[in-house]
């Protein structure tokens, strides 16, 4: 059994030996996922466990990898892409230039799926697209832009339901079971670790997108981590949340206006 104390050593060493900080992470989803990996990884007791990521850096990447989230799919919520399609990328598309961050993007569908979108809107060629996330494996398979080709037939049908009028396999070559997507999509992504925890703003951008990652965060975290998009967005910006979050009862509600029901607030202050 896993005692409370156990997870408070095991963080303290994170962050103490690495500078993970999980102290905010929702205690509950972070306990399920420990249990699991001991589960899965065959651990007898929480000593050897706790020994093995004190020790082993190669395994440390592996725990960060399963304590943080990563499920993630092109075109997740079509209705959420429609609404970018059809209310965001018109008023985006009278700047000059466009930035847009996805924090906490895992393996990358989404900030694919935007790329498609800027691209749709002849928007791209003047857009940047900033990936992060606190796990660097994650992110090299964003570098990549490489999918299994299996999934390729229900992204397709997201993308349709989202507005999209292109055929689909127009945007990768499959290849050996697995999708690689067009590089003109790739080359105006920029790929970066960034921890919502610990890390400050790092430039001034038109929409920030964090789809399902508040949520295993509690309310204090939460807050911090909405302050930090308050001060990277530009004024009029766009912050788009996933479907069980919300600005409601933050430190920032005030500044935002809700755009629609798709969880889509615009900066006014």
């Amino acid at each position: 059994m896993m005692e409370e104390e156990d997870i408070d050593l095991l963080l303290n060493d994170l962050f103490d030996l690495y500078g993970y900080d999980f102290t905010r992470y929702s205690r509950a989803s972070l306990k399920r996922r420990i249990v699991r990996l001991c589960s899965l990884d065959k651990f007898p007791s929480f000593a050897e466990l706790r020994y093995r990521v004190r020790n082993d850096p190669s395994y440390l990447k592996r725990f960060v990898e399963e304590v943080t989230v990563n499920v993630t799919e092109m075109f997740r919520d079509p209705a959420f892409y429609k609404s970018l399609r059809e209310e965001v990328l018109p008023v985006l598309g009278t700047k000059p230039f466009i930035r847009i961050w996805h924090a906490g993007c895992s393996t990358g569908e989404e900030v694919y799926s935007m790329a498609i979108l800027l691209k749709e809107a002849n928007l791209l060629r003047r857009s940047l697209l900033y990936a992060t996330d606190l796990n660097p494996s994650v992110l090299e398979k964003v570098r990549k832009g490489i999918f299994p080709l299996a999934l390729m037939k229900q992204y397709s049908e997201s993308y349709i339901s989202s507005g999209g009028t292109a055929d689909f396999s127009s945007y990768y070559t499959a290849q050996y079971g697995q999708a690689k997507f067009d590089s003109e999509l790739s080359e105006k992504i920029i790929i970066s670790t960034h921890n919502l925890v610990s890390d400050s703003s790092f430039n001034e951008f038109d929409l920030i997108l964090c789809r399902n990652v508040l949520i295993y965060f509690d309310k204090e975290l939460q807050d911090r981590v909405l302050k930090l998009f308050d001060a990277s967005l530009g004024t009029l910006g766009y912050l788009a949340l996933g479907t069980k979050e919300t600005l409601k009862f933050s430190a920032v509600q005030h500044k935002f206006k809700q755009l629609n029901r798709e969880k889509i607030w615009k900066k006014i202050i």
